[in-house]
Order: C-alpha cells, then structure tokens, then sequence
C-alpha cells in the first residue's frame, strides 16, 4: 500500500446522519477503511437519538450506507456508540441492553448473551465497531461522562463491561473499551472544555481495574481519553500522549488504539488544529484517529504525509498504524 492510502486508512471520519457525500466516497475509495455513524450534539447531551432520527432511520437505510461503504473500501470497520448505559446509536433498531440499575442484578452470563444478541443485530445491518463500553470508574465530578457510565465500584464496572465484551465479541462486532487512563475527577467537560483530570498516579490507580479486566476479556480497540491527565502526563492530552500509551502497551494490549475525538477542545487545548492533533496522535502509538467529518479529510493526509517527508512523524509508525486498521478491518470481510 502507498503511503497516501496509508494516511487514509488511519483515519475514523464521523458523520451524524446516513448520508455518504463525495468527498467521503473518495476518502473510501483512495484507502480509508473506518467510518462513524454518529450523532448530533444535541443527541450526544441528552443521551438519547431524537424523534426525527428514530422515525427516519431503518435497518434498510443503515443496510443500504454501510453496503456502499464496504463496497467502496471493501471490508471496513463501520463504527457507532452502542453503550450499556449511556448512548446508543442504534436506538430502537437492536435489542436494547437494560437500564443500569437492571444491568448490576444481572448475572454475567445473562449481560454476556443480551449484548450478543445486540451486536449480532447491529452486525446484520451492516455495523462492525462499536465505540463501547465506557468502563472510566467515576468517583468524583464528571459532567462529560454524566449517565455513561458503570458505577463507582472497579471491579463491578470491570464484571459488567466484560460481560458486554465477550458478548459484542462472539457476535463478531469488536468491542473498543474506553477511555483509557480513567478520568474519575474532572474539572469540566473535554468536548467543548480544556479540561484536566485532577490527582496523580495514586489517583489513576482503580481506574486501572477494568482496564485491564477489559484487555483480557479479548477487547480488540481501546480509546484514549480526550483530556489531559497529570497522573499520567503533564504535557500531552491522552490521544497525544506517547507516555500514556506506552502504559496501555504496558498491560498487554496488542490491540488497535483509537484517539478519541481530535476535534475535542481538550485535545486541541486552544493551540493546535486537527491536522496537528492527527500527526502527534500517530507519533505517540494512536492506530486509528477519530475526527469529524466536517473537517478537509484531504488537507489532513497532507499533513500527515507532510510530517513523514521532514522526517518528524517516522514513515514505519504509520505504515504500522495503517496496517493494524487493515487487519481489524478485513477480520470482518
């Protein structure tokens, strides 16, 4: 593969309706292999997908993008939040996981087969990824993760997200556990905040708990956080951090790691633009970086192979990230 295609197939473009435009057809078609099927903001804040969506969209429309998807990159990761508390994309169109109150009185084995029976829905339409389970152990202020999440308690968020893995998994959708390193205390939200998760290493540590549950649970994808995290890195936002995903690399992760949204203004922190972010994402071990749509998806692979020629991104990190995508994607051909 060329080294422009390479830059294409790092990249996770996120669109918030069903409509595949021409510049996305190209981006499929000249080696992107990863598309998000989002949602608005308003979507996204409420925790819930709107009337209009819910009445528009069916499991012959989501059929009809992700087959000119696929036929376009061929097999792809076609990605979507699907969470077990939180935001699901798919809304009335898959079996729905319980409430979270029902989730913590469920046996494992019983969140195991309904979140299988979910995903083999969701894999019939076409969906390969989802962006789930949010397994952050909140303990402290968080208006970001606000009904995301599992609970306070490590090793309960650790039992029921890998309950939803191994179903997600067995149904043949990969399962993305997210946002490492944690982010149990934070002063505001990182979509539209330049924020910062409060505490050191000590604080970071039960965090750690179902991460790592999660990892051997045979997760194939991790996100990183959109934050800065002093406990981890002082410097870099998470999806930026070489540090922080080294510690990933640390616990046995041999997986694909996913930036979380570069568009965040706690990625960007008032100073960087998107391109900038898509470069030290790549330069700090991120395999598959997640941005919107709206962004020139061009001007980026530019960049991207910009830093490669002045010899400040190394070409073999991104032949290494794209070739990781590649793999995860043709798994589902």
């Amino acid at each position: 593969m060329s080294l422009e295609a390479d830059a294409y197939a790092v990249l996770l473009p996120a669109i918030d309706d069903l409509v595949l435009t021409d510049p996305l057809a190209r981006f499929l078609d000249q080696g992107g292999r990863a598309l998000l099927m989002g949602e608005t903001r308003a979507e996204y804040v409420a925790r819930s997908m709107s009337d209009a969506r819910r009445r528009g969209e069916s499991a012959e429309k989501l059929r009809a993008l992700t087959g000119r998807i696929t036929g376009l990159a061929g097999p792809a990761l076609v990605a979507l939040d699907q969470e077990p508390s939180g935001i699901r994309r798919l809304h009335g169109l898959v079996p729905q996981l319980p409430d979270n109150e029902a989730l913590h009185a469920m046996a494992s084995e019983e969140i195991e087969r309904v979140a299988f029976r979910m995903a083999q829905a969701a894999r019939g339409m076409g969906v390969t990824m989802f962006l789930s389970p949010v397994i952050d152990v909140v303990t402290g202020h968080n208006p970001w993760l606000q009904g995301r999440t599992l609970g306070t308690d490590a090793v309960e968020v650790a039992r029921i997200g890998c309950a939803f893995i191994r179903g997600v998994e067995a149904a043949g959708v990969v399962a993305t556990a997210k946002h490492f390193p944690g982010h149990h205390d934070i002063d505001g939200d990182p979509a539209v905040d330049a924020a910062t998760v409060s505490g050191g290493a000590d604080a970071l540590a039960p965090g750690m708990v179902p991460f790592r549950a999660a990892i051997a649970a045979g997760a194939r994808a991790v996100m990183t956080g959109p934050a800065l995290v002093p406990g981890m890195d002082a410097t870099m936002p998470s999806s930026l951090s070489a540090t922080t995903i080294a510690a990933l690399r640390g616990l046995g992760f041999t997986g694909l790691v996913v930036s979380d949204d570069l568009d965040a203004a706690g990625t960007l922190r008032g100073q960087r633009d998107v391109p900038t972010a898509a470069v030290e994402a790549l330069r700090a071990g991120s395999d598959l970086l997640l941005l919107s749509a709206a962004n020139d998806l061009e001007q980026v692979r530019t960049r991207i192979l910009s830093a490669v020629a002045e010899g400040s991104l190394p070409d073999e990190r991104l032949t290494e990230a794209a070739a990781r995508v590649r793999a995860l994607a043709d798994s589902m051909g």
